[in-house]
């Protein structure tokens, strides 16, 4: 008997879905509706399309709400998933759809609200700490030179007004610490398009950090004034 079709703990069952050409089976107890296998399909990728959905959002209400909707759409879709990518990166793809959409949705109208109470003690500190806890990438990029709290903020101010699909591109590839290969195959491009995005993204990120990264002339006259100081008789 095949041991990925026979599969029935968590554990069987990312076995099976932990290399592309080994999915099959496995997808084929998602399309039967098996509840061990939905269970697993949540735990797997729910941080990872959640955190995916939160640095497009950068809200983690609408990211749980949009995360939801995308595992909903995930299931109501798998009868019709076909396997011409990965599952990962289908859902990945069925996960900023989702988010532009919502992202639109929050341009037209939520931006226009007022309100009306102060926004809760700790939930910036929060953010910030989610994000500290996502930069974490060995490769060379603009998240290099960030490690401070109070800059990391300006890390996502400065990454939210980077324009698509430049900064979905960054996302991808420096947050969640996808391959060129599977980034292409989330965005339905070639592995041109995606390195070319990626490098004028972290560009328009650098450029948008660069104040954050320099020194204040009163720091630097300050630390002057202080070097006199130490020299004077």
């Amino acid at each position: 008997m095949n041991p990925v079709a026979g599969a029935t703990t968590l554990g069987g069952l990312a076995s099976a879905l932990g290399v592309r050409s080994d999915e099959t089976p496995a997808i084929a107890e998602l399309k039967a509706g098996s509840e061990a296998a939905y269970a697993w399909l949540i735990e797997r990728y729910h941080q990872q399309i959640f955190s995916l959905i939160y640095h497009i959002l950068n809200d983690p209400a609408d990211a749980a709400d949009t995360t939801q909707e995308v595992f909903l759409k995930v299931f109501r879709g798998m009868r019709r998933f076909n396997g011409a990518s990965s599952l990962k990166t289908w859902m990945y793809r069925i996960a900023i759809h989702e988010a532009s959409n919502q992202r639109r949705w929050w341009l037209r109208h939520k931006s226009r609200e007022t309100p009306l109470e102060p926004a809760e003690a700790g939930t910036g500190e929060n953010h910030i700490r989610a994000l500290e806890e996502t930069l974490v990438d060995g490769a060379a990029s603009p998240f290099d030179a960030v490690r401070q709290r109070e800059v990391q903020q300006r890390v996502e101010e400065g990454l939210r007004r980077v324009p698509e699909p430049y900064r979905t591109t960054v996302v991808l590839r420096d947050l969640e610490e996808l391959s060129y290969e599977e980034i292409a195959e989330v965005m339905k491009t070639t592995l041109g398009t995606v390195k070319s995005r990626l490098m004028r993204g972290r560009e328009a990120l650098r450029r948008r950090l660069l104040p954050s990264l320099e020194p204040e002339p009163d720091a630097q006259n300050a630390g002057a004034a202080g070097r006199k100081v130490e020299v004077t008789p």
